[in-house]
């Protein structure tokens, strides 16, 4: 296998911080016990080679030797092809876990996203109820779901990770108070050795900066 190479930002604002999204790649990298290395890139000056690893001028990206992928949900998937404690290897449970990793990217970060420009103080608040009604409805959908199993597609996989993720930033602004099955599976996840260290390593990546 070549170097695994992560690229994030080489410093962020204090609000993001813990939540830029290569700690989903730092994840899981860690829960697999891939060996990697991070690069940073300019927060301030995207120059063109940036936009050469990702064209929209975002992190973060992983080159694998002459592989180079954007986007988190891709470098995941890339991710899981190399590692089974990333993504099962029977046909059913792959099959689940692809659906639910791009489930929490087109189904609930679609509703997530949005709502916590407000709850950051981007958007006007008074203009959110459309965007609370969006996420609740979401949220209601994944509550039993979440209620009556562990992880996503049997064992945790690529797609807790994701989906996991996508909810830790609502539960930020208490967004999962009315969803207790929603709630205890972030805390599930989040208990994890694996990302505890990411959480920890992205947060000194950019207090390094400072």
């Amino acid at each position: 296998m070549a170097e695994l190479v992560l690229t994030t930002y080489d410093w962020v604002p204090n609000p993001p911080r813990g939540y830029v999204r290569d700690l989903r790649v730092r994840w899981a990298l860690e829960e697999a016990g891939l060996p990697y290395r991070v690069e940073s890139t300019p927060f301030r000056d995207r120059k063109a080679e940036h936009l050469a690893h990702q064209p929209f001028a975002q992190v973060p990206w992983l080159t694998d030797g002459d592989i180079s992928l954007f986007e988190s949900g891709a470098i995941l998937l890339h991710l899981g092809e190399l590692s089974p404690a990333l993504m099962p290897t029977e046909p059913r449970g792959r099959a689940e876990a692809i659906e639910w990793l791009f489930a929490a990217l087109n189904s609930v970060e679609m509703a997530s996203l949005p709502w916590s420009f407000f709850q950051f103080g981007m958007a006007d608040k008074a203009a959110s109820k459309p965007f609370d009604d969006f996420l609740k409805l979401r949220l209601d959908r994944m509550e039993p779901v979440l209620a009556r199993r562990e992880w996503l597609a049997g064992g945790f996989s690529v797609a807790d990770i994701l989906m996991a993720d996508v909810l830790r930033l609502v539960d930020r602004f208490d967004g999962l108070s009315a969803h207790p099955a929603c709630r205890a599976y972030v805390g599930r996840a989040t208990a994890r050795p694996a990302f505890r260290k990411a959480h920890a390593d992205q947060l000194a990546h950019f207090a390094a900066a400072d």
